[in-house]
């Protein structure tokens, strides 16, 4: 009589991979051509301070120039004074930096069409449902957006919880797009979210005799 010989039991291994996870924009780096056409844009244009300057260590023929666009991050540019302004369209391939958004305030969002054209530079203005955006580009063709969002989040909410609510909302209601109707129902169930624990804290407390 054949005996079953008992297989030895297999331990299957999944490795997981562990993401890198970022914490933010550190800062993002352009291709300039001089360094006076940077400081004219960057920081006469857009009012970014110049913070320093310094040689480019990965290229001794640059020089490094570093703006602050006031969230305590960095916009920094390489030049070099043997090139001219390049204003020639960028390519939209895949792989290529469509545009930089930076944020603005909303009276300054009201004046941007007007300080472009007392400078004769070119741009479009749209309504994005939850932002406005006007479109233009620098003096070497790379594309930038002013960006304003409609709403201001109460305190101890996000601006992306807001738009991560109003997401649901408008997906609820198989609408086209995000828009003031969905924010604003986003904004108002968030702060009642925020109220409930509030309330709940308040009834367990003991009363002062």
């Amino acid at each position: 009589m054949n005996r079953l010989t008992p297989q030895p039991s297999r331990t299957i291994v999944i490795r997981v991979m562990k993401r890198i996870q970022v914490q933010g924009v550190h800062h993002i780096t352009l291709v300039g051509s001089t360094r006076q056409s940077a400081i004219d844009f960057w920081e006469g244009l857009l009012g970014m301070p110049l913070l320093f300057e310094q040689p480019n260590l990965g290229r001794p023929e640059e020089n490094h120039l570093y703006f602050d666009p006031g969230d305590g991050r960095l916009i920094t540019v390489f030049t070099n004074e043997q090139r001219q302004d390049d204003p020639t369209e960028h390519p939209r391939g895949v792989g290529h930096l469509e545009h930089i958004a930076f944020s603005v305030s909303r009276a300054t969002q009201t004046q941007v069409a007007k300080r472009l054209e007392e400078r004769a530079i070119p741009f479009k203005a749209f309504d994005r449902g939850f932002m406005d955006s006007i479109y233009f580009s620098d003096s070497n063709g790379l594309r930038l957006e002013l960006a304003c969002y409609k709403f201001v989040a109460p305190e101890g909410v996000r601006e992306t919880d807001i738009l991560r609510r109003a997401h649901a909302i408008r997906l609820k209601a198989e609408a086209h797009h995000i828009t003031d109707e969905h924010v604003a129902d986003a904004i108002e169930e968030l702060m009642r979210e925020q109220a409930v624990p509030a309330s709940a804290t308040a009834k367990r407390e003991p009363r002062a005799t």
